[in-house]
């Protein structure tokens, strides 16, 4: 048996004013999240508790990003997160911390055997 990925989704997050990293991954988890309600374990015939999610997290900052936090958006299903450089973090006008961006890929995949 081998983990086979069978879908990735998306999304962005931010914090705005308190420069929270771990905030803007949360948020970007929900984002990726909130684009698709598909039924994946239900459509394999696995319960939700197999289902393996891999976060990836790109954060200006990712030794300021909460793993555990994140990982306890999910519901069900194996959590693993990873922050990674990337994202953005933008200067604001009156000069104090800046907005910061994540951008989060959830991949979910279920062992299974090899074709």
């Amino acid at each position: 048996m081998g983990k086979t990925r069978l879908l990735t989704e998306f999304g962005q997050g931010t914090s705005l004013r308190r420069q929270d990293y771990t905030e803007a991954a949360i948020r970007a988890v929900r984002d990726a999240l909130w684009h698709n309600s598909i039924n994946l374990a239900e459509l394999f015939g696995r319960d939700k508790s197999e289902m393996l999610i891999d976060v990836e997290i790109g954060v200006a900052a990712p030794d300021r990003v909460d793993a555990d936090a994140v990982a306890a958006v999910f519901p069900y299903g194996q959590v693993s997160v990873r922050a990674v450089q990337g994202g953005l973090d933008v200067p604001r006008a009156d000069g104090k911390a800046p907005t910061v961006i994540a951008v989060a890929a959830l991949s979910v995949s279920f062992e299974m055997e090899d074709v």
